[in-house]
């Protein structure tokens, strides 16, 4: 792991105190304290790329590895040029508007339901 990347500067992407209690939930849920929120984007989705999260217990030696709200964020290189300032955010605002919302400067356009987008 010794060409692993450990960001010390300012973060990759933001969470919100909603994204980050919702995260902490999930992986309480899991019984695992040792996951980490593993972000992406993946080919595919209505919009040319899709978001991708899930939980790891292990980076790769291309990751960007943050800690954010007392949460380690995991971020492959790749994706991470597309990330660059984007906030997660978790909302149980109603049941058509809730979950999780992407806002990603980087996105030329998103689909209607937020979960894929075409770069800049």
């Amino acid at each position: 792991m010794s060409d692993t990347l450990i960001e010390n500067a300012a973060p990759v992407v933001t969470l919100t105190p909603a994204a980050v209690v919702r995260i902490s939930f999930l992986k309480a849920k899991q019984g695992n304290p040792n996951l980490c929120l593993r972000l992406g984007v993946k080919g595919g989705g209505c919009s040319g790329l899709s978001y991708s999260l899930g939980l790891e217990e292990m980076p790769t030696e291309r990751d960007h590895i943050l800690e954010i709200g007392g949460l380690t964020v995991l971020i492959d290189r790749k994706s991470a040029r597309f990330l660059e300032g984007m906030e997660l955010d978790y909302t149980t605002k109603n049941l058509l508007e809730g979950g999780w919302k992407f806002s990603n400067p980087n996105a030329q356009r998103s689909c209607g339901c937020g979960t894929s987008f075409t770069p800049k």
